[in-house]
């Protein structure tokens, strides 16, 4: 699908009846299990039409606030709301939220099509109407030519597309995507992912997208919320959260980051002879998060810092050279391929002064 134009907005009733997007709010969301809890207050308001990706690792919290979205799980203070009502109390199916989950979960008696078609019959939409919307759907997924088919004739990709054509037939308000991409392969999955924001954006559908992908969030999303033990860190554009991290958690978590001591003043940090602007002041013995595109690869005689090439990775258009200092430290550096370091040579390194996150503690490693 990805090289297919999407239908004609007049040859497909999903695209005729785009709408607006709704709105989604949670107003300090807590939840607990037992005497652990595991959202602390969450705040977060979705514009109509956006994509907000919910990143973090595992056990953070993400996907627990999506269920909570959905209403498969109640909140124990707080509330959700849909287009500026409170849905607190509403049940999962009276939502109109559409759901894609990392498992298809596609009836295996089933063809294609009436999997696709099965929240309409639910809603008894007559059969003739549900097989055109399906029919729809499926052709914005590119799969309209597999409608008779059933799902163990498909691909992994091709029935987690199914599942995504299933959930925007019955036209929800808001699009809910719980890592739907893990299960696929990398090829498949950098594909489908780059469909499933083509599709969002010519819906207009207000969509979450939770996933421990920093790749995959900063592809897609308009804004990523950045979640660590319950409690969002950050939430920014893709550009604000990579160039200017509020804190070191999300500095490490989005975007590769070497980790260096250096000395602080308040508002700059020493590195290797280099004052380098703080995101937040800080003062003292600290560690520095450095963005391998910031450092560069310069002449042993010349350098403040030198190490030794770990190993060098050829990425098509660039390398990322690893490179220990001497002091320990295991540094990332970003540089043009036509440079081509082998193991074990001595490089000298220097770092530009572009703005850095730091914390406090913890070693060079």
């Amino acid at each position: 699908m990805s090289d297919t134009a999407l239908p004609r907005t007049a040859d497909n009733s999903l695209l005729a009846d785009r709408a607006d997007g709704t709105r989604v709010q949670f107003d300090g969301i807590v939840k607990s299990y037992g005497r652990t809890t595991v959202l602390h207050g969450i705040d977060l308001d979705i514009a109509p039409g956006e994509f907000v990706s919910l990143l973090g690792p595992s056990g953070c919290g993400k996907t627990t606030l999506l269920r909570v979205l959905a209403g498969l799980e109640s909140a124990d203070g707080g509330a959700v709301l849909l287009g500026g009502k409170d849905v607190s109390g509403v049940p999962t199916n009276k939502r109109d939220l559409g759901m894609v989950f990392q498992s298809y979960s596609l009836f295996p008696h089933l063809r294609v099509v009436d999997n696709t078609a099965f929240g309409l019959r639910r809603r008894k939409v007559p059969t003739a109407e549900a097989r055109t919307r399906a029919l729809d759907a499926l052709a914005l997924v590119g799969l309209e030519a597999h409608a008779d088919k059933f799902p163990h004739q498909l691909s992994g990709g091709q029935q987690q597309r199914v599942a995504l054509a299933r959930a925007l037939v019955t036209e929800p308000r808001v699009l809910l995507l719980d890592e739907p991409l893990s299960a696929l392969d990398a090829k498949v999955r950098v594909q489908l992912r780059d469909e499933i924001r083509r599709l969002q954006l010519r819906l207009g559908i207000t969509t979450v997208f939770v996933t421990h992908d920093q790749e995959e969030a900063l592809a897609v999303a308009d804004r990523i919320a950045v979640m660590d033990a319950g409690r969002i860190d950050q939430i920014g554009t893709p550009e604000e959260l990579y160039l200017r991290p509020a804190t070191a958690h999300v500095a490490a978590f989005v975007g590769l980051s070497s980790v260096v001591r250096g000395l602080a003043d308040g508002a700059s940090v020493r590195v290797w002879g280099t004052d380098l602007p703080l995101q937040t002041p800080a003062t003292g013995e600290v560690d520095v998060l450095l963005r391998p595109e910031n450092v560069r690869l310069v002449d042993a005689s010349d350098a403040a810092v030198t190490g030794s090439v770990e190993e060098s990775m050829f990425l098509g258009s660039m390398r990322r050279t690893l490179v220990r200092t001497e002091d320990g430290a295991l540094v990332r550096v970003q540089h043009a391929a036509r440079i081509r370091p082998a193991y074990g040579d001595r490089v000298g390194l220097a770092v530009d002064a572009e703005p850095v996150a730091v914390r406090r503690g913890g070693s060079a490693a």
